[in-house]
């Protein structure tokens, strides 16, 4: 079906307009029908479709029968354990089918479940574990050494429960489970859980500071799913595979839900492979897949077209991706449809770009305005704190302006998608929420992303808030000089970010790339004079093998904003922009030292 799908068929306006009209329609009804969590949409759609394929991958695989027989063995396990309403489990383990079928059962009887990021271990992973005071906790056998590494450190031991063979002294929940009935739970046994009753926790990366539970309620889900289902047409002969961690709110929530919702299939792979990446797409004959981050470019630079031939891709649904791999990377795997989307998992805002207006993260439509209120607003980047006029209001953005987006806090049934829930800590979740924004009494939630909005009503992400610095009195978006970056010939990625210097303000910018080979710096710097003011232009290169990056693709900056530009802190190469000679210089210990005693003019 996909190879017929042209892109202007994609992104005709009629094609646009049914696009919301599916997904107005299939979430108009919610509210009304409190009880139908997505455990009972998964029972269902097993009872009509039931030998339809629904969970697969190498490991394990899940009719629609399969997967509501194992949700309601996990209900009923958590019935017999005594696991109340609103009691907390927490989950370890790596993508797989029953992961999802361990939190729609919990779930269903009202218990609420902990995604722990399966990377994390000793103090960062019994953070995540404390702050949410779990009863239970399953953990697969393969993490099983790394959940020890963080019962020291926690300040109540849950029960611990293994999934598969640890030892001889665990307890084994994979072979209770089998022991449990698998029909259809009794609304007794559902003890009313309802959309408006809190379902999972999902932990935010810790960028400011450590990291918090987000709050995900019954309504987000079921909204999340049945939206998506609608946004991408999603139909039975679907299959969408999915890389992405399970532990994240896209790759084991909005992902799965949205294809099962729709009676589609999902192909989960533990881990993201560029080198398997279109072997399996092509192997499970998918038909969309799920990108976020550098997600993309790394597809462009590890593989090549005839790598993804033959395949039935009909839409590639995620965001992250930059505007200067967009073109490239649906030309060159012959992929019909970007959907790009922008949303916030704590709730308050989310915009879509149906038309595939390169770039873009989304646009409102007129006539939805009224159920997506997204507004910029000027921000002192040095204070983060929006700016307030002289009635003590928040100042809206002219187009093409750089500002915050918030969203407005509006209670009301056809505001589940956009309402804002927040965390499990309060005074985290008051600081998220700005009130008498633009007239008294009124509150919006702020999302810590800056962004701009062209005439047409297009919005493009620019930056985090905390990404982004000043030097030079000017504000500097570290996206908008990875971009520039990336368009030089030969550049594969660039992680961009600001480096203190010794009695100057602000933060110098500095870049760490990956290249295909050895570039002519007169050249890229020729480049960057061309597409960056001055204020922007990086004053450091650093040239590395690689650049790690996090299981979402975002570049993992820490290790390289502590090492600065030290000549000695790496074995990489670091080039010095010398303003006075006009080319790129190789940094060595004597030249840092002036630069660092203020000899070198900046």
């Amino acid at each position: 079906m996909s190879q017929t799908v042209t892109k202007e068929a994609a992104y005709s306006a009629g094609s646009v307009n049914k696009a919301w009209l599916r997904a107005l329609e299939r979430t108009a009804t919610i509210h009304r029908a409190p009880d139908r969590l997505m455990s009972i949409v998964i029972d269902e759609l097993a009872a009509d479709f039931p030998s339809a394929p629904a969970l697969l991958s190498d490991r394990e695989s899940f009719s629609y029968q399969d997967l509501a027989t194992r949700q309601n063995q996990y209900a009923r396990w958590a019935l017999s354990k005594g696991l109340g309403k609103g009691e907390v489990v927490c989950l370890l383990m790596p993508n797989r089918p029953e992961y999802l079928a361990i939190w729609l059962g919990l779930t269903s009887i009202g218990g609420v479940v902990v995604l722990l990021n399966t990377n994390l271990a000793g103090p960062s992973l019994s953070h995540c574990i404390n702050v949410t005071g779990p009863k239970h906790l399953i953990v697969a056998a393969e993490l099983r050494k790394q959940l020890n590494t963080a019962i020291p450190y926690l300040s109540e031991v849950p029960m611990i429960w293994t999934h598969g063979a640890y030892d001889e002294t665990s307890q084994r929940i994979d072979l209770e489970i089998d022991l449990q009935d698998g029909c259809r739970l009794s609304t007794h046994e559902h003890r009313s859980t309802t959309i408006k009753d809190l379902a999972l926790y999902v932990m935010t990366s810790g960028t400011t500071g450590l990291p918090k539970a987000a709050k995900i309620s019954h309504a987000r889900i079921v909204q999340w799913g049945q939206w998506f289902a609608g946004m991408m047409c999603i139909h039975p002969g679907d299959r969408i595979y999915n890389c992405l961690p399970m532990y994240h709110s896209i790759g084991g929530v909005l992902v799965p839900c949205a294809s099962l919702a729709g009676g589609g299939s999902v192909v989960i792979r533990e881990k993201f492979s560029a080198s398997h990446f279109w072997s399996d797409v092509i192997r499970w004959d998918c038909t969309m897949f799920q990108y976020i981050g550098e997600f993309c470019r790394y597809l462009i630079h590890a593989t090549t077209d005839s790598d993804a031939s033959p395949h039935r891709v009909r839409m590639a649904c995620g965001n992250g991706m930059a505007a200067e791999v967009w073109n490239e990377f649906q030309d060159k795997f012959r992929i019909p449809q970007v959907l790009e989307f922008y949303a916030s998992t704590e709730g308050g805002v989310s915009l879509f770009n149906i038309e595939g207006k390169r770039g873009s993260i989304g646009r409102i439509p007129p006539y939805l305005a009224h159920r997506f209120s997204t507004e910029l607003i000027v921000l002192d980047i040095e204070k983060r704190t929006p700016v307030r006029n002289e009635y003590g209001f928040c100042v809206r953005c002219p187009p093409n302006e750089i500002g915050e987006a918030i969203g407005k806090i509006v209670d009301g049934p056809s505001a589940l998608g956009t309402r804002y829930e927040g965390y499990t800590d309060k005074q985290a979740s008051d600081e998220k929420v700005l009130h008498d924004v633009f007239e008294a009494g009124d509150s919006w939630v702020r999302t810590g992303d800056l962004m701009r909005i062209d005439e047409k009503g297009f919005f493009y992400f620019v930056d985090r808030v905390g990404e982004s610095f000043r030097w030079k009195g000017e504000n500097v978006s570290t996206l908008e000089v990875s971009e520039a970056i990336c368009r030089f010939a030969g550049v594969k990625y660039a992680a961009v970010y600001g480096v203190a210097i010794p009695a100057t303000d602000g933060r110098a910018g500095m870049a760490a790339l990956v290249t295909e080979n050895e570039l002519d710096l007169s050249s890229l710097r020729t480049h960057l004079v061309t597409h960056l003011p001055a204020y922007a232009r990086p004053m450091f290169l650093r040239f590395c093998d690689g650049i790690e990056v996090t299981r979402t693709f975002k570049y993992s900056k820490r290790a390289l904003v502590a090492q600065g530009y030290a000549p000695y802190a790496t074995n990489d190469d670091i080039y010095f922009d010398d303003l006075q000679s006009g080319r790129y210089t190789k940094l060595d210990v004597s030249l840092y030292n002036r630069i660092q005693t203020g000899d070198i003019r900046l």
